[in-house]
Parts: C-alpha cells; structure tokens; sequence
C-alpha cells in the first residue's frame, strides 16, 4: 500500500525551478516538397514565429466501437497542463450514458454503469471550462479521438490538435517505433504503466511523460509544424529506408509507404517524396 501511495503521489509533477519566466519562441524553418513549389526569394517576408502552448490539454475517450456514425463515447479523459512548469493544473474523469457497449471487452465499462446515477451533465459544462483553458489539445492517437467530438453529448472544438503518436518525434536515444503506444511511451520515460483502457490513465501516462522531458518545448513545436501526406519513392529493395523513416505500407495509401510529415522533416529524408492528395484519389507529381 505504501508503495501504491508513493507512485500516486508522484503524479503531481513540481514547478522546476529552472523553468524559464517567459515562454520559448522558434521559429521553424520552412522548405517546399521537391518540385512541388518555387523557392522562397529574399523579397518574400519571413516565416512568422510560432508560439510554444502555454497549456495544453491532453484528452483521451473510451468508445462503444470505431465508428461515430454507429457508436458513441462513453468515457472522457482530461488533464489540463502548464507546459513551462512541467504541472498538472486540473484533471477530469466522467462517463457518458449509453445504451449498450459492444467494446466492453477492451474498455471494460459495461453500459449499466455509465447509466447509474451521476452528475455528467455537469462533468460537460466543467470540462468546457478546461477546454476554454488550452491552447492545444494532445491526445495519442488524436485521428481518433477527434472525430468525437462535436457529436453526441461532446461539443464542438477549436484548437490545434497535436497526436503525440504521429506528430512527436520521440528522441533516438528512447528506443521507440516511430508510432508508439502510449503505454510503450510511458515505459520508456520510466513511468510505471499499472492499467489501461481507461481515459484518465492514458492521460496521466502522457502527462508523466511531459513532465519528464527537457526538450517539451522543441518537442511541441516540431509537432505542430504543417504536415503533408506524402509517398515515399523507393524501389522494393530499398523500402527499408522508407520503413525505418517511419512510412507504412498500404496505410492510407494502397501499395505505397505514405507519412505525415512536415518541410523540414521531408528535408532531412535520403529519399525523395511526392505529395499526396488522397481527396483527389491521386499523387502529385
């Protein structure tokens, strides 16, 4: 017991007192796809600065299945976090009702308990007020989690998503796939995982994890630089490069290794790319 005390009490990380008193600012340096835009002339005025979030809210939910169209949330993760101290300002835990639950296996809430008695509707109106809070929302896998919200009992958002699986680039020296689980993630950043498939727990882990990370602000910046689905152009005996470069294979594109990512990082690749406008059923070329 003493030992459960001790690691829950950890998850209040403390104001470092080296924090700066001011929020960093970079700026990002910006480069076309190859071929697919003129070069930048001097007369051109500079990028703008982009801004490190002061507060970000890391939100995560628990589904009755996949598809919003045929499902519905019914459980919502949320921790409200100050960047510059590395803390957790306010965190939040509530279940929606609903009728059945078919991913109960995975998410463990059977739907009789998100219909017993509870202040939910009143769980909505503060966890409007974190929202109102953040400058962007970070959820691991944030395609998912997204598509949620302004459906149902969820309202609408505005802010900046950033997915700490696609969109961060995790150091070299962690050990990690360039898509990892939050759980893997949480390990390697030395947080103790003790459940799963709930939404606050996979909150607290990416919070631990930010807490613990010199680099947060840098980390975040690259993170929400403008990405571009692009495709890698290699042939089948070099589709190693693209693999460890983190493309997938057939994944959104049918037989090609396709990525998000952004101008700097298409840069740094020892492969060229082309973008791709899956909207238009097509690659640029």
């Amino acid at each position: 017991m003493a030992d459960q005390l001790d690691l829950l009490g950890g998850l209040q990380p403390t104001v470092r007192a080296s924090a700066p008193e001011s929020n960093p600012r970079a700026t990002t340096p910006s480069s076309p796809l190859e071929d697919s835009q003129p070069e930048a002339s001097e007369s051109q005025a500079p990028s703008p600065e982009r801004v490190v979030p002061r507060t970000l809210l890391i939100l995560d939910t628990e589904t009755t299945g996949l598809e919003p169209e045929n499902h519905c949330c019914v459980e919502v993760g949320a921790i409200l976090f100050d960047v510059q101290s590395r803390a957790v300002l306010a965190q939040q835990s509530f279940l929606l009702p609903a009728e059945t639950n078919a991913a109960e296996p995975i998410n463990r809430i059977p739907a009789v308990v998100t219909r017993l008695p509870q202040p939910w509707k009143q769980a909505l109106l503060w966890f409007q007020n974190l929202l109102d809070a953040a400058d962007v929302l970070v959820a691991h896998n944030a395609a998912f989690d997204r598509q949620w919200f302004g459906r149902g009992e969820l309202p609408a958002v505005t802010q900046p998503w950033l997915c700490s699986m696609e969109d961060m680039r995790w150091p070299a020296d962690r050990q990690l796939r360039s898509r990892p689980s939050v759980r893997d993630l949480a390990l390697a950043y030395g947080v103790p995982v003790w459940a799963a498939h709930r939404a606050l727990t996979d909150c607290i882990y990416l919070a631990e994890v930010f807490a613990r990370c010199d680099d947060l602000e840098q980390l975040l910046l690259q993170g929400l630089e403008p990405r571009t689905l692009v495709r890698a152009k290699v042939s089948y005996d070099d589709r190693q490069l693209a693999r460890d470069a983190g493309f997938r294979w057939n994944d959104p594109i049918k037989g090609a290794w396709a990525r998000r990512m952004s101008a700097r990082e298409i840069q740094e690749l020892s492969f060229p790319v082309v973008p791709v406008d899956l909207e238009a059923g097509d690659s640029k070329t």
